[in-house]
């Protein structure tokens, strides 16, 4: 939005006021300015002329000889390119000594062997943009009308010494969309009364009678709570009025004709955006707001076909679309110079469904800005009341006066009462009733003040305030933020620590580094295709509504897609050993509507060589027993490996059915951890020794964990016992190993597989383990008598199983 400077004065004192004073007081009190631009800064010597006569160019195919009448003593020779410059018309001329836009003067010269004392100019070369000269002069000069006096200043005939403010609006502040609303914004910063009087002022009144020959249809009164139309017949459809042409122009708007930059100017001026259609080309005599049909068409004001669909609102005739609600009217029934009769649209329309259509068909036009961050529903009748009035003065209409206007809105203005106690406590200055009193009458809110309260009544065109914090932010922002004190908030001290959660981090980083493992930290958004690879629960993926790209379109469900992301993008760039860690948080959908569940999780991947070939040592490659062993020392720095098992799982469908296992603490499955499927090394181009880890964090932070404690040096020598046995291959070692030590009394410290043997001397499916018993008595000299007891217990139990021979 831009103000103008020129179009303000008509309504308040601007005396004294410089541009760049109002400017520094509007961003500080909560409308900032982008910029300020006048175009008549860079301008002089402009005048007034008439083209006397207009010969060819004796030399050239496209040049003509004028004789210009600028108001001197004798005309002025002038060699002008225009296409459309002709005897007997009005125009813009650059006088010698003449200064332009970019620092250009103009000077006497010569063109083609013609002298030429000036120049005629377009509207481009005053400084206006291309989008804003009105199309019949887009490509030639601008031609002033007759009633312009020869001579005259060229400035002063454009008013164009105009300051004009670029507004950088937040989407809170729909009243500064319109003039009506900066006059009451400008005024509260002046301290000035509001007179609007001269909105009105020459212009004829309007008896209104109703409108007999059109009937109003609301398919859903919610689609546009209040809609009006005005017949206006006998007028005529030319070029606007010059003080109005270039006021849009200035305000960023391009002149077509003045029925159409009317309806501009009076949104302009008051923010509601008007319609006008050409009376005798609807389809009917019936107006009827509705959403649009499946795959309805319609033609735009841009001659572009738009397929509909029901989630847009329009405005048929006889069950034909003629306009898009609130966005853009229809190419059938544009207004042209040919047009007789129209019919004015002023409404109102639920801004949630106009703010759609604008961005899906990318029409952000003047009348879609205004509407989808809603509208003063008491200037919708005015709006079409002011147009009326214009229309028959400019357009010299025969009637204005027949309307239709149904509502559906309750115009009650909003109350909210603020205890006075509450100034101080929310906002920290002290403010006294007169103080107080000031600022409203600036702002124009009608207040009501008692003992230990008052009630703002908010006026309709301040549709951003609705509670007391709106009204404790407009206190502030006239009162002055700038003379707020600063003054830090009373708190009571306390020494700075970590959080358990903070800590439990921490500890895990320095336990995973110290493994060897190099942290990342990856998107939380994915492609669908990826977040499909892996999905831990049987329920549907969280998307976002609006993602910025196709590769991050929906949230992850475990941390997989992110670590293979990772591991991809550095073997594609010749780092081949991987070993890497992520903390982060996992996404589970909850529901439509509902928030998803987030989880804290720990991931680890490692892929290609754990120790390269050196003189000392050959290599290593990661395996199944390198990832494992990673996971039992993390397990174990928390004293948790005792209650830690590993079960052997084929539900993942990403990792190796063989090669794969649960990870269970307490007899709950927390993650999981293996070798990633040869399929999925395949797809993404991995190593086919990729391995991966994913446990649950928060179950592992929940768990209650004992302190370990280390024993004193034992006195007492320990004695070892070997054992071995035959059994079949699908019998875990973990298993032997629990019944070892859950069989193996209190003096047996510790169990070690030392041998395994596959081979020709047992049968195929059969294995041979071989293990290490150690016993102690802390307290004693252990005996052999004790330590054969607990070895009974241990054959006794190794025969409850199936297909076991002890050797």
């Amino acid at each position: 939005m831009n103000l103008s400077l020129e179009w303000l004065a008509e309504y308040l004192d601007l005396t004294g006021v410089s541009a760049i004073d109002l400017a520094e007081q509007m961003s500080r009190t909560g409308i900032e300015i982008e910029t300020i631009h006048n175009y008549g800064e860079n301008l002089d010597q402009l005048k007034v002329g008439y083209v006397l006569d207009c010969q060819p160019h004796p030399d050239s195919d496209h040049l003509k000889i004028t004789q210009v009448d600028v108001g001197q003593s004798s005309p002025l020779q002038i060699v002008c390119g225009a296409p459309n410059i002709g005897q007997g018309q009005k125009v813009i001329v650059a006088v010698p000594g003449a200064k332009l836009p970019g620092g250009i003067k103009i000077q006497s010269t010569e063109l083609r062997g013609v002298a030429s004392q000036g120049m005629i100019c377009s509207l481009q070369e005053l400084g206006f943009a291309d989008s804003v000269v009105p199309k019949k002069y887009a490509q030639g000069i601008y031609l002033l009308p007759e009633e312009a006096e020869v001579g005259q200043d060229i400035v002063e005939l454009f008013a164009l010494d105009d300051p004009i403010l670029e507004l950088d609006l937040t989407p809170n502040r729909a009243d500064a969309l319109s003039m009506h609303g900066l006059i009451y914004e400008v005024a509260a910063i002046l301290k000035q009364d509001v007179n609007l009087s001269a909105i009105q002022q020459g212009l004829p009144e309007i008896e209104e009678t109703p409108l007999q020959d059109t009937v109003i249809k609301l398919a859903d009164s919610k689609l546009a709570p209040i809609f009006s139309l005005r017949h206006i017949s006998g007028v005529t459809v030319k070029e606007s009025p010059l003080k109005i042409q270039i006021r849009l122009m200035k305000m960023g708007i391009r002149p077509l004709n003045n029925i159409v930059d009317l309806t501009n100017y009076v949104m302009l001026l008051l923010g509601q955006p008007l319609h006008a259609y050409d009376y005798e080309k609807l389809p009917g005599k019936d107006i009827t707001v509705r959403l649009a049909k499946p795959d309805e068409q319609l033609k735009t004001l841009d001659g572009e076909d738009r397929q509909l669909t029901d989630q847009d609102i329009v405005i048929s005739s006889n069950n034909q679309a003629i306009g898009l609600a609130g966005v853009m009217g229809g190419f059938d029934t544009e207004v042209t110079e040919s047009t007789r009769e129209i019919l004015l649209e002023s409404a109102m329309f639920m801004a949630t469904i106009i703010r759609r259509t604008a961005n899906k068909y990318h029409l952000r036009s003047q009348a879609s800005l205004r509407n989808e961050k809603g509208l003063d529903p008491a200037r919708v009748l005015a709006a079409s009341q002011l147009a009326g009035q214009l229309i028959g003065q400019y357009a010299e209409a025969d009637s204005v006066q027949a309307i239709s206007h149904l509502e559906h809105i309750d115009q009650t203005e909003h109350q909210v009462t603020i205890p006075y106690q509450d100034i101080i406590r929310k906002i920290g200055i002290d403010l006294s009733r007169e103080a107080l009193k000031e600022i409203f009458d600036r702002l124009h809110f009608e207040v009501s003040y008692g003992e230990a309260d008052f009630t703002v009544r908010i006026p309709s065109r301040r549709g951003d305030l609705h509670i007391d914090a709106d009204i404790f932010e407009e206190i502030a922002r006239i009162y002055g933020y700038d003379r707020i004190p600063s003054r830090l908030p009373a708190s009571k001290g306390q020494p700075g620590a970590l959080t358990a959660n903070q800590k439990f981090n921490r500890r895990s980083q320095d336990i995973l580094e110290g493994l060897g493992l190099n942290q990342v930290i990856s998107y939380i958004l994915t492609s669908e295709d990826k977040a499909k690879l892996f999905q831990p629960v049987a329920q549907p993926l969280v998307h976002l509504a609006l993602p910025m790209s196709s590769d991050r379109t929906t949230l992850r469900q475990s941390m997989f897609p992110a670590l293979l992301e990772v591991t991809q993008y550095n073997l594609a760039r010749q780092a081949k050993d991987i070993a890497i860690y992520e903390m982060g948080r996992v996404f589970i959908h909850q529901g439509r509507h509902q928030q998803p569940l987030e989880q804290e999780r720990l991931a680890i991947m490692v892929s290609g060589q754990e120790q390269a070939k050196t003189w000392y040592g050959s290599e290593n490659t990661y395996d199944f027993y390198a990832l494992k062993g990673m996971v039992e020392t993390y397990f174990a720095q928390f004293n948790l490996l005792n209650r830690i098992e590993f079960v052997p799982s084929d539900q993942i469908p990403v990792m190796h059915p063989g090669q794969t296992a649960s990870i269970v603490l307490d007899g709950q499955v927390i993650g999981f951890m293996g070798r990633v499927h040869p399929n999925i090394c395949d797809q993404y181009d991995l190593a086919k020794a990729t391995y991966f880890m994913e446990v649950d964090l928060e179950a592992i932070q929940k768990t209650e964990r004992t302190i370990k404690k280390t024993p004193a040096l034992a006195k007492y020598p320990a004695s070892t016992r070997d054992i071995a046995m035959v059994l079949p291959q699908s019998i875990e070692h973990g298993r032997i190993v629990k019944l070892l030590e859950s069989h193996g009394g209190s003096y047996l410290k510790e169990v070690e597989l030392f041998d395994q043997y596959i081979g020709e001397q047992i049968d195929a499916d059969k294995q041979s383990l071989a293990y290490h018993l150690t016993f102690q008595n802390p307290e004693a000299t252990i005996r052999d008598e004790e330590i054969n007891g607990a070895m009974d217990k241990i054959y006794q139990a190794l025969a409850t199983i199936d297909g076991l021979e002890i050797r």
